[in-house]
Protein backbone atom coordinates (compact mmCIF):
# COMPACT_ATOMS: atom_id res chain seq x y z
CA UNK A 1 0.00 0.00 0.00
CA UNK A 2 2.79 2.91 -0.84
CA UNK A 3 0.07 5.16 -1.60
CA UNK A 4 -1.62 5.07 1.69
CA UNK A 5 -0.72 6.65 5.02
CA UNK A 6 -2.27 6.45 8.22
CA UNK A 7 -3.25 9.04 11.40
CA UNK A 8 -4.22 11.58 8.66
CA UNK A 9 -6.05 13.66 11.66
CA UNK A 10 -2.31 14.63 11.96
CA UNK A 11 -0.06 14.17 9.41
CA UNK A 12 -2.57 15.27 6.45
CA UNK A 13 -0.84 17.61 4.62
CA UNK A 14 -3.84 19.48 2.91
CA UNK A 15 -7.41 20.15 4.81
CA UNK A 16 -8.72 18.52 1.72
CA UNK A 17 -9.20 15.34 0.20
CA UNK A 18 -10.20 12.07 1.33
CA UNK A 19 -7.74 9.74 3.97
CA UNK A 20 -6.51 6.90 3.89
CA UNK A 21 -6.50 5.40 7.12
CA UNK A 22 -7.77 1.74 7.68
CA UNK A 23 -11.43 1.92 9.49
CA UNK A 24 -9.89 0.02 11.97
CA UNK A 25 -7.08 2.23 12.72
CA UNK A 26 -5.35 5.60 12.73
CA UNK A 27 -6.29 8.65 15.12
CA UNK A 28 -9.73 9.38 15.55
CA UNK A 29 -10.73 12.98 14.27
CA UNK A 30 -14.29 13.35 12.75
CA UNK A 31 -14.14 11.79 9.85
CA UNK A 32 -10.18 11.53 9.96
CA UNK A 33 -10.03 15.60 9.59
CA UNK A 34 -6.83 17.25 10.57
CA UNK A 35 -7.03 18.32 13.88
CA UNK A 36 -5.64 21.71 14.23
CA UNK A 37 -6.34 24.98 16.06
CA UNK A 38 -5.46 26.88 12.88
CA UNK A 39 -8.51 27.85 11.49
CA UNK A 40 -7.08 29.71 8.33
CA UNK A 41 -8.24 28.47 5.17
CA UNK A 42 -11.17 25.96 6.78
CA UNK A 43 -14.59 26.28 5.39
CA UNK A 44 -15.84 24.54 7.97
CA UNK A 45 -15.04 23.49 11.80
CA UNK A 46 -16.09 20.34 13.83
CA UNK A 47 -16.05 21.02 17.26
CA UNK A 48 -16.52 19.19 20.15
CA UNK A 49 -18.01 20.26 23.59
CA UNK A 50 -17.76 17.41 26.32
CA UNK A 51 -20.36 19.10 28.79
CA UNK A 52 -23.31 17.27 30.71
CA UNK A 53 -23.63 18.86 33.75
CA UNK A 54 -26.84 20.77 33.11
CA UNK A 55 -28.66 17.29 32.19
CA UNK A 56 -32.55 16.26 34.34
CA UNK A 57 -31.61 12.40 34.12
CA UNK A 58 -28.41 10.00 33.44
CA UNK A 59 -25.56 11.83 32.29
CA UNK A 60 -22.63 10.26 30.06
CA UNK A 61 -23.33 13.15 27.15
CA UNK A 62 -19.70 14.92 27.69
CA UNK A 63 -18.71 11.49 26.23
CA UNK A 64 -20.50 12.23 23.27
CA UNK A 65 -17.92 14.17 21.55
CA UNK A 66 -15.68 10.93 21.46
CA UNK A 67 -18.03 8.41 20.40
CA UNK A 68 -18.96 10.35 17.47
CA UNK A 69 -15.70 10.58 16.16
CA UNK A 70 -14.92 7.25 16.84
CA UNK A 71 -18.36 6.29 14.81
CA UNK A 72 -17.59 8.85 11.64
CA UNK A 73 -13.96 6.36 10.99
CA UNK A 74 -16.12 4.33 8.39
CA UNK A 75 -17.13 7.21 6.72
CA UNK A 76 -14.14 8.75 6.02
CA UNK A 77 -12.67 7.06 2.46
CA UNK A 78 -15.42 6.30 -0.10
CA UNK A 79 -18.16 9.05 -1.61
CA UNK A 80 -20.06 9.65 1.09
CA UNK A 81 -23.68 8.28 0.82
CA UNK A 82 -26.19 9.80 -0.21
CA UNK A 83 -24.21 13.05 -1.55
CA UNK A 84 -21.92 10.58 -3.79
CA UNK A 85 -18.79 12.86 -3.68
CA UNK A 86 -15.84 12.93 -1.64
CA UNK A 87 -17.54 16.00 0.33
CA UNK A 88 -13.31 17.03 1.20
CA UNK A 89 -12.01 17.58 -2.67
CA UNK A 90 -12.71 21.10 -2.39
CA UNK A 91 -14.12 22.02 0.95
CA UNK A 92 -11.47 22.20 3.80
CA UNK A 93 -12.85 21.02 6.88
CA UNK A 94 -11.07 20.17 10.56
CA UNK A 95 -11.18 18.87 13.35
CA UNK A 96 -10.83 21.94 16.06
CA UNK A 97 -10.74 19.26 18.86
CA UNK A 98 -12.63 19.75 22.35
CA UNK A 99 -14.19 22.87 24.49
CA UNK A 100 -12.03 23.57 27.55
CA UNK A 101 -14.07 23.52 30.62
CA UNK A 102 -13.49 24.07 34.32
CA UNK A 103 -15.86 20.63 35.65
CA UNK A 104 -15.54 22.83 38.75
CA UNK A 105 -17.09 26.28 37.94
CA UNK A 106 -20.01 25.41 35.65
CA UNK A 107 -21.10 28.95 36.19
CA UNK A 108 -17.99 29.69 33.58
CA UNK A 109 -19.29 27.26 30.89
CA UNK A 110 -21.80 29.26 29.14
CA UNK A 111 -19.24 31.99 28.02
CA UNK A 112 -16.54 29.51 27.60
CA UNK A 113 -18.49 27.96 24.58
CA UNK A 114 -19.79 31.49 23.38
CA UNK A 115 -16.77 33.09 23.35
CA UNK A 116 -14.55 30.09 21.62
CA UNK A 117 -17.55 29.62 19.06
CA UNK A 118 -17.50 33.69 18.42
CA UNK A 119 -13.74 33.19 17.58
CA UNK A 120 -14.59 30.22 15.08
CA UNK A 121 -17.30 31.91 13.16
CA UNK A 122 -15.44 35.19 13.48
CA UNK A 123 -13.19 33.49 10.70
CA UNK A 124 -15.99 32.65 8.53
CA UNK A 125 -16.27 29.24 9.04
CA UNK A 126 -19.52 27.06 9.32
CA UNK A 127 -19.75 25.12 12.60
CA UNK A 128 -20.39 21.99 13.71
CA UNK A 129 -20.74 21.12 17.17
CA UNK A 130 -20.48 17.66 18.86
CA UNK A 131 -21.91 17.73 22.19
CA UNK A 132 -22.19 17.26 25.11
CA UNK A 133 -25.86 17.78 26.23
CA UNK A 134 -28.15 19.98 25.05
CA UNK A 135 -27.54 23.20 27.37
CA UNK A 136 -24.80 23.51 24.93
CA UNK A 137 -26.90 25.00 22.22
CA UNK A 138 -27.85 28.14 24.08
CA UNK A 139 -24.25 29.62 23.82
CA UNK A 140 -24.23 28.47 20.67
CA UNK A 141 -27.02 30.42 19.56
CA UNK A 142 -25.86 33.51 21.31
CA UNK A 143 -22.39 33.05 19.05
CA UNK A 144 -24.36 32.21 15.70
CA UNK A 145 -26.61 35.14 16.69
CA UNK A 146 -23.99 37.83 17.03
CA UNK A 147 -23.29 37.26 13.59
CA UNK A 148 -26.27 36.30 11.96
CA UNK A 149 -28.59 38.13 13.46
CA UNK A 150 -32.29 36.73 14.80
CA UNK A 151 -32.21 32.98 13.51
CA UNK A 152 -35.17 30.16 12.64
CA UNK A 153 -34.78 27.20 14.84
CA UNK A 154 -34.92 24.02 13.88
CA UNK A 155 -34.80 21.36 16.27
CA UNK A 156 -35.10 17.78 15.78
CA UNK A 157 -35.87 16.57 19.66
CA UNK A 158 -38.43 14.37 21.83
CA UNK A 159 -38.23 17.78 24.17
CA UNK A 160 -39.83 20.91 23.90
CA UNK A 161 -36.95 22.22 26.10
CA UNK A 162 -38.89 25.32 27.26
CA UNK A 163 -39.03 24.58 30.50
CA UNK A 164 -38.91 26.94 33.56
CA UNK A 165 -35.58 29.04 33.54
CA UNK A 166 -34.76 32.13 35.60
CA UNK A 167 -32.06 33.37 33.29
CA UNK A 168 -29.50 32.05 35.33
CA UNK A 169 -30.25 28.11 35.25
CA UNK A 170 -27.36 25.51 33.85
CA UNK A 171 -30.17 23.25 32.48
CA UNK A 172 -30.45 21.34 29.31
CA UNK A 173 -34.62 22.28 29.20
CA UNK A 174 -34.67 25.18 29.16
CA UNK A 175 -32.78 26.70 26.32
CA UNK A 176 -35.44 27.18 23.60
CA UNK A 177 -37.40 29.63 26.19
CA UNK A 178 -34.62 31.62 27.00
CA UNK A 179 -33.65 31.86 23.73
CA UNK A 180 -37.33 33.19 22.72
CA UNK A 181 -37.33 35.49 25.48
CA UNK A 182 -33.48 37.12 24.38
CA UNK A 183 -34.98 37.28 20.92
CA UNK A 184 -31.89 35.31 19.89
CA UNK A 185 -34.52 33.19 17.89
CA UNK A 186 -38.02 33.80 16.01
CA UNK A 187 -40.47 31.69 16.85
CA UNK A 188 -42.98 32.61 13.90
CA UNK A 189 -39.86 31.20 12.03
CA UNK A 190 -38.78 28.18 13.91
CA UNK A 191 -40.18 24.77 14.06
CA UNK A 192 -39.64 21.46 16.44
CA UNK A 193 -39.84 17.80 15.23
CA UNK A 194 -40.54 14.87 17.05
CA UNK A 195 -41.70 16.32 20.07
CA UNK A 196 -43.00 13.34 22.18
CA UNK A 197 -43.57 15.32 25.83
CA UNK A 198 -45.37 18.17 27.15
CA UNK A 199 -44.03 21.34 28.44
CA UNK A 200 -45.54 23.85 30.17
CA UNK A 201 -45.16 26.56 27.30
CA UNK A 202 -44.87 26.52 23.38
CA UNK A 203 -43.44 29.90 22.94
CA UNK A 204 -45.47 29.87 19.69
CA UNK A 205 -43.26 27.72 18.07
CA UNK A 206 -44.56 25.20 15.42
CA UNK A 207 -44.05 21.29 16.45
CA UNK A 208 -44.27 18.37 14.52
CA UNK A 209 -45.61 16.00 17.46
CA UNK A 210 -43.99 12.38 17.40
CA UNK A 211 -47.53 10.83 15.87
CA UNK A 212 -47.53 13.25 13.33
CA UNK A 213 -44.18 12.77 12.03
CA UNK A 214 -44.57 8.92 12.23
CA UNK A 215 -47.66 9.45 9.78
CA UNK A 216 -45.59 11.89 7.53
CA UNK A 217 -43.42 11.11 4.97
CA UNK A 218 -39.97 12.58 5.25
CA UNK A 219 -40.54 14.99 1.81
CA UNK A 220 -43.77 16.30 3.65
CA UNK A 221 -41.65 17.15 6.71
CA UNK A 222 -38.84 18.88 5.16
CA UNK A 223 -41.83 20.69 2.80
CA UNK A 224 -43.01 21.79 6.37
CA UNK A 225 -39.67 22.70 7.78
CA UNK A 226 -38.92 24.89 4.89
CA UNK A 227 -42.46 26.80 4.68
CA UNK A 228 -42.40 27.30 8.02
CA UNK A 229 -38.09 29.26 7.94
CA UNK A 230 -38.56 30.77 5.20
CA UNK A 231 -35.74 32.46 3.45
CA UNK A 232 -34.86 33.29 7.47
CA UNK A 233 -31.15 32.66 8.38
CA UNK A 234 -31.57 29.32 10.42
CA UNK A 235 -29.77 27.44 13.12
CA UNK A 236 -29.91 23.52 13.49
CA UNK A 237 -30.25 21.72 16.54
CA UNK A 238 -30.03 17.72 16.53
CA UNK A 239 -30.69 16.40 19.77
CA UNK A 240 -30.62 12.09 19.27
CA UNK A 241 -33.15 11.33 21.54
CA UNK A 242 -35.59 12.49 19.04
CA UNK A 243 -35.10 8.93 17.22
CA UNK A 244 -36.33 6.46 18.17
CA UNK A 245 -35.01 4.25 21.45
CA UNK A 246 -34.81 1.46 19.27
CA UNK A 247 -32.63 3.96 16.92
CA UNK A 248 -30.67 5.94 19.54
CA UNK A 249 -30.43 3.88 23.18
CA UNK A 250 -27.33 5.87 24.09
CA UNK A 251 -28.84 8.85 25.42
CA UNK A 252 -29.87 10.51 28.49
CA UNK A 253 -33.88 10.67 28.62
CA UNK A 254 -34.83 8.56 25.67
CA UNK A 255 -38.84 8.59 24.72
CA UNK A 256 -40.43 5.46 22.82
CA UNK A 257 -42.48 6.55 19.80
CA UNK A 258 -39.92 8.30 17.75
CA UNK A 259 -38.66 8.37 13.98
CA UNK A 260 -36.20 6.16 12.83
CA UNK A 261 -32.39 7.62 11.79
CA UNK A 262 -33.54 6.45 7.69
CA UNK A 263 -36.02 9.11 8.14
CA UNK A 264 -34.77 11.67 9.80
CA UNK A 265 -31.75 11.67 7.74
CA UNK A 266 -33.79 11.96 4.81
CA UNK A 267 -35.58 15.04 6.55
CA UNK A 268 -32.18 16.70 6.36
CA UNK A 269 -31.13 15.42 3.04
CA UNK A 270 -33.96 17.42 1.47
CA UNK A 271 -32.93 21.20 3.70
CA UNK A 272 -29.85 22.07 1.34
CA UNK A 273 -31.68 24.65 0.01
CA UNK A 274 -32.43 26.56 3.14
CA UNK A 275 -29.66 29.45 4.79
CA UNK A 276 -28.30 27.19 7.30
CA UNK A 277 -26.03 29.07 9.18
CA UNK A 278 -24.91 26.21 11.93
CA UNK A 279 -25.47 22.81 13.51
CA UNK A 280 -24.89 20.92 16.11
CA UNK A 281 -25.74 17.27 16.76
CA UNK A 282 -26.45 16.40 20.76
CA UNK A 283 -26.87 14.21 24.05
CA UNK A 284 -25.53 11.18 22.83
CA UNK A 285 -24.51 9.52 26.05
CA UNK A 286 -22.34 6.12 24.62
CA UNK A 287 -22.81 4.74 28.24
CA UNK A 288 -25.87 3.54 27.35
CA UNK A 289 -25.58 2.90 23.56
CA UNK A 290 -25.28 -0.71 21.99
CA UNK A 291 -22.88 -1.45 19.08
CA UNK A 292 -22.27 2.60 18.55
CA UNK A 293 -25.72 2.61 17.05
CA UNK A 294 -26.35 5.88 18.44
CA UNK A 295 -22.75 6.93 17.65
CA UNK A 296 -23.34 6.26 14.86
CA UNK A 297 -27.01 8.02 13.83
CA UNK A 298 -25.06 11.28 15.52
CA UNK A 299 -22.15 10.74 13.26
CA UNK A 300 -24.78 10.28 10.13
CA UNK A 301 -26.19 13.83 11.43
CA UNK A 302 -22.88 15.85 11.44
CA UNK A 303 -22.00 14.05 8.30
CA UNK A 304 -25.03 15.25 6.55
CA UNK A 305 -25.03 18.84 7.51
CA UNK A 306 -21.25 18.77 6.15
CA UNK A 307 -22.83 17.12 2.76
CA UNK A 308 -25.55 19.96 2.44
CA UNK A 309 -22.87 22.42 3.19
CA UNK A 310 -20.39 21.32 0.49
CA UNK A 311 -23.38 21.00 -2.24
CA UNK A 312 -24.18 24.37 -1.34
CA UNK A 313 -20.69 25.11 -2.11
CA UNK A 314 -21.08 23.61 -5.59
CA UNK A 315 -23.79 25.65 -6.33
CA UNK A 316 -22.12 28.58 -6.31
Amino acid sequence: MPSKSIDNAFTARSLTGAATDPTHAGALSFMRRKYTKSLKGADAVVWGIPFDAAVSNRPGARFGPQAIRRASAIMDNDPQYPFERDLFEEMAVIDYGDCLLDYGNHQKTPATIEREAAKILKSGAFLVTLGGDHYVTWPLLKAHAAKHGKLALIQFDAHQDTWFDDGKRIDHGSFVIRAVRDEVIDPAHSIQIGIRTHAPEDCGIRMLHGHQVDEMAATAIANEIRMRVGDMPCYITFDIDCLDPAYAPGTGTPVAGGPSSAKMLSVLRQLGDLDIRGADIVEVAPAYDHADITAIAGAAVAQHYLGLLAEKRARR
